[in-house]
């Protein structure tokens, strides 16, 4: 009699527990920093998912931008290193290689032998700044070094999410992990629009204190790295590497033209643009990339 009711009260207590745990939600997923070299930051669910094929291409088919490559490759060499390095600021013109440069120069370091721990890569969503706490406590302890990547990242009226990342590059009571640097890149030098800072300076009691707390933000970039509109020159030099590269078919002086008439009905000339035409003129000559 008495195992029966023992038995009995003994599924009561799973059925209960069974139910409590169903109440809680599922157990927190925990991340594996072995699975990939690149991971997405998960604010939600507090996790690394692992990207098994990132979106990225050769660093030497990165043309026009050899001074900041050569700066940023250097410091992301001395962080893979275990030395002391800068969070950086990609900035600039639009679809100049900013974010391609950052995944490939990752891509670079990470594939060296010798390194003291793994290089790793974590992207962070722009309108996910606040979680950074967060991620650097998982961080913190983790085994490896990490890039956190965020692409174009910038702040509009009434945002505030800049003062934690603020806190979190440097003026945390933590301060930053030794183990983490921050890569971002923005089309804005100082982060913000000007008409933000106008209005900071027009109605703050201080204009000078108000507008330096905005602009303190780019400060904790160590590096700012400018990316400017390429020459002619310059974009015909990005579609030759790609061509030859990829071994596309095509007569060089038909490349030239052809290059030429597609930045002049897009209206610019960038690296991305020189991109959008190698995958058109792949296509039609009917070669994969």
């Amino acid at each position: 009699m008495q195992d029966e009711t023992a038995r009995q009260i003994l599924t009561e207590l799973a059925r209960l527990t069974r139910a409590v745990e169903s109440l809680a939600g599922p157990k927190p997923a925990i991340s594996d920093f072995q699975a990939a070299d690149c991971f997405i930051w998960d604010a939600e669910a507090e996790y690394l998912a692992p990207v098994g094929r990132p979106n990225r291409i050769e660093i030497d088919l990165i043309k026009g931008v050899d001074h900041v490559r050569d700066i940023l490759v250097e410091n992301t060499q001395r962080f893979a290193g275990g030395l002391p390095a800068n969070n950086v600021l990609l900035w600039g013109a639009r679809g100049m290689g900013k974010s391609s440069l950052v995944k490939s120069v990752h891509a670079k370091l990470a594939a060296q032998e010798g390194l003291p721990a793994p290089l790793k890569l974590v992207e962070i969503h722009r309108e996910d700044i606040n979680s950074l706490p967060a991620l650097m406590s998982i961080l913190r302890p983790a085994p490896g070094r990490f890039i956190l990547f965020c692409d174009d990242l910038s702040f509009d009226h009434d945002d505030t999410a800049y003062k934690s990342l603020k806190a979190a590059l440097d003026g945390g009571i933590e301060g930053r992990p030794d183990n983490v640097l921050l890569y971002a890149t923005s089309n804005r030098r100082h982060l913000l629009p000007r008409d933000m800072m106008d209005n900071e300076r027009s109605t703050a009691i201080n204009p000078h204190e108000a507008v330096e707390e905005k602009v303190s933000l780019s400060d904790r970039f160590g590096l700012w790295l400018g990316f400017h509109k390429c020459s002619q020159d310059e974009y015909l030099d990005m579609i030759t590497g790609y061509a030859t590269h990829y071994d596309l078919k095509i007569n060089p002086d038909e490349l030239r033209a052809e290059a030429l008439e597609w930045s002049t009905t897009r209206g610019a000339r960038s690296g991305r643009v020189a991109w959008q035409f190698i995958q058109d003129l792949a296509g039609r000559l009917g070669q994969t990339l």
